[in-house]
């Protein structure tokens, strides 16, 4: 009897990482009924932690908190045996935007500081804080007021939310910060861009969060200012750190305040659901996300996945000697890069239904036709 490992990361916008595990394995028993199916929803730090966690068994905890514009909103974490799970897009991601209206200059991480706090009362030992998807771009300055920071201006009135208010920062008071040394902190992130520059947080994600070039101006000056204050109130310096730039500088305050170390969001993940554990007994492994581009080759979920299956047969062959198959909205690499992301073969809803805007309105019907079609060219038939 076969037996398949499916572990895919979301469709952005249109199925979450266990609603493609559940059509990939439909599509796979209906062409091979007698087929074995071990689902393991995966994530990279982003959108979609918090799922992948709780479909590894971990407890899903909800609890309000004040969103990136301040509005109270329902955010998740996950938990489990001491390890809190957080995904920073779920307390100040786009997606929590009242009425999807971009706040690039004024939206705060409060509420992932607050996520935080909740996992500590709960004494987690070790936080996991997934970082993409962010609507903004305040240099974690928000987080950290939910910890007990003040900033204040040269009229010792508390600054405003946001990165563009930073750049009025006089003092910044950490007398009142919560103890949080007794937490290990890990970032996943898949992200290495610095906090400042041309390759930092404002200059290349922020017009991505609706900031105009003016705004970026704005931004800049604000992180700029915020870094310094940071440094100079700490001892320390992060701004330059591989990762400093992740989620509008979220990067930056978790190295700074909370000593926390980066780690590959996709590895991590895969750690964290013990992946290697399930591919024991695998002939076969599904992978995939909603489209394989260049950033698929610079360690996205299917590249991680096809990395770990390698590793976890101790490297025979390109995937170890378990083919490793993609299942993607679009395909944008050609079949050399398809294999230098490690994987054998990649197929695509487009492949199928060329009319995008039906590959949305329809992906999962479309997701387990493909797979019948993955099952007949890579399962034998009973």
């Amino acid at each position: 009897m076969s037996q398949v490992v499916i572990a895919p990361d979301k469709f952005k916008g249109t199925l979450t990482a266990p609603q493609v595990a559940a059509h990939v394995a439909a599509g796979l028993k209906r062409a091979r009924p007698g087929t074995e199916t071990i689902q393991v929803p995966i994530a990279d730090g982003g959108d979609g932690t918090v799922d992948a966690a709780e479909a590894a068994g971990y407890r899903k905890i909800e609890i309000g908190v004040r969103g990136p514009t301040g509005r109270p909103v329902t955010a998740a974490f996950a938990f489990s045996d001491g390890t809190a799970v957080i995904e920073a897009a779920q307390a100040c991601g786009l997606s929590r935007l009242p009425g999807g209206a971009l706040a690039p200059l004024t939206a705060s991480s409060r509420g992932v500081g607050e996520l935080i706090l909740a996992a500590a009362r709960m004494r987690a030992k070790r936080i996991v804080l997934g970082l993409g998807g962010v609507a903004t771009t305040d240099g974690g300055s928000g987080m950290v007021r939910a910890f007990g920071a003040k900033l204040v201006d040269e009229a010792d009135a508390e600054l405003p939310p946001g990165g563009a208010a930073l750049a009025r920062l006089h003092q910044l008071d950490l007398r009142k910060m919560r103890d949080l040394s007794g937490v290990e902190f890990i970032v996943a992130s898949d992200v290495n861009n610095p906090l400042l520059g041309e390759k930092g947080a404002a200059a290349v994600y922020a017009p991505q969060k609706g900031a105009s070039p003016e705004d970026v101006v704005f931004l800049e000056e604000g992180l700029t200012h915020w870094a310094d204050a940071v440094e100079q109130a700490l001892g320390t310096t992060h701004r330059d750190a591989p990762g400093a730039g992740a989620a509008g500088g979220l990067g930056f305050a978790a190295l700074a305040f909370l000593r926390a170390t980066v780690q590959s969001g996709i590895d991590l993940m895969l750690d964290l659901v013990s992946f290697p554990a399930v591919l024991d007994g695998a002939t076969l492994v599904i992978t995939g996300e909603g489209t394989l581009d260049a950033q698929t080759l610079h360690g996205k979920a299917p590249a991680g996945v096809a990395r770990a299956t390698a590793a976890a047969v101790k490297g025979e062959g390109e995937t170890g000697g378990i083919p490793v198959i993609a299942v993607t909205g679009q395909n944008a690499l050609t079949a050399d890069q398809v294999r230098e992301a490690g994987l054998t073969k990649a197929y695509a809803l487009t492949d199928i239904e060329p009319d995008l805007d039906r590959c949305v309105a329809d992906a999962g019907r479309l997701v387990e036709s493909l797979s019948e079609q993955v099952a007949r060219d890579w399962l034998p038939a009973s």
